[in-house]
């Protein structure tokens, strides 16, 4: 009998047979299925958040299938298969933890930490022009791949000592936005230049309380999002709509959502 795993590679490979396949599923290779990935990737974190195991379980097995979508295009083409992925990231997982499958013994974080870096490290052959940046990958989201930069180059001592330096920096960071400003034709690229700069310096001051930047600003995402709704709400509640209301309607509306929150 066929395990569950087993029946859902089944189930590709007849939607991508070439005879009597599914065209839209035919026509698929890793490329076009880039824009899914991510958009699944999102909805398993949403339902994270939602603290729905329902909404979950089905959200994994969405992105779940996109891993086998793609491993049954490789496969096709004699690249790998699922079970080579599998086999991989299990001899993986045992080579990083060899406190748990191994003699090894660890203290402390600190010491799982670099443990696990330096299995990494011996992973991957080092090469003459490589990077103690190499690795995080370019198509992270900015603000996650800001904290990834930041927390590599602090390794080697590339940090500010404390909570101080960063800060500085953002309050250093806002008065160059506002010097720009100032100019009676603000230049657009050198405003984007300061601008990001200055979301650089906020990843780095959550970085030094242990603050995950991406999720600190979905959260401040999702909180705006409920007290816009309520203020479409409290607005519809007396007769408005959200297209006509003033300045001073809306602003009276998100002070009454703030404290309903707070």
């Amino acid at each position: 009998m066929k395990t569950s795993i087993e029946r859902l590679q089944t189930t590709m490979a007849a939607l991508r047979d070439p005879d009597s396949g599914c065209p839209w599923d035919l026509k698929q290779d890793h490329w076009s299925l880039i824009p899914y990935l991510l958009e699944e990737t999102y909805e398993v974190v949403d339902a994270l958040e939602n603290g729905n195991d329902r909404e979950l379980c089905e959200e994994l097995g969405d992105l779940l299938m996109q891993i086998v979508f793609h491993a049954q295009i490789a496969k096709e083409q004699n690249r790998f298969t699922f079970d080579d992925i599998a086999a991989a990231i299990d001899a993986k997982l045992i080579h990083r933890h060899p406190h748990v499958f191994g003699d090894s013994t660890l203290q402390d974080e600190a010491e799982l930490d670099a443990a696990w870096e330096q299995s990494k490290a011996a992973e991957k052959p080092a090469k003459r022009d490589s990077s103690l940046l190499d690795g995080v990958i370019a198509a992270l989201p900015a603000l996650m791949r800001a904290q990834k930069l930041q927390r590599r180059a602090a390794r080697v001592g590339f940090d500010w000592p404390d909570h101080q330096g960063p800060l500085a920096k953002i309050h250093e960071e806002t008065r160059e936005i506002e010097t720009e400003l100032n100019h009676d034709s603000p230049d657009q690229q050198r405003l984007r230049e300061e601008i990001g700069d200055l979301l650089f310096s906020v990843v780095n001051l959550a970085r030094h309380f242990d603050i995950d930047a991406e999720d600190a600003l979905r959260q401040a995402n999702n909180k705006f999002s409920q007290r816009f709704r309520a203020v479409e709400q409290c607005i519809a509640e007396t007769g408005g709509n959200i297209h006509d209301a003033n300045t001073e309607q809306m602003e009276q509306c998100w002070e009454k959502a703030k404290r309903r929150q707070a």
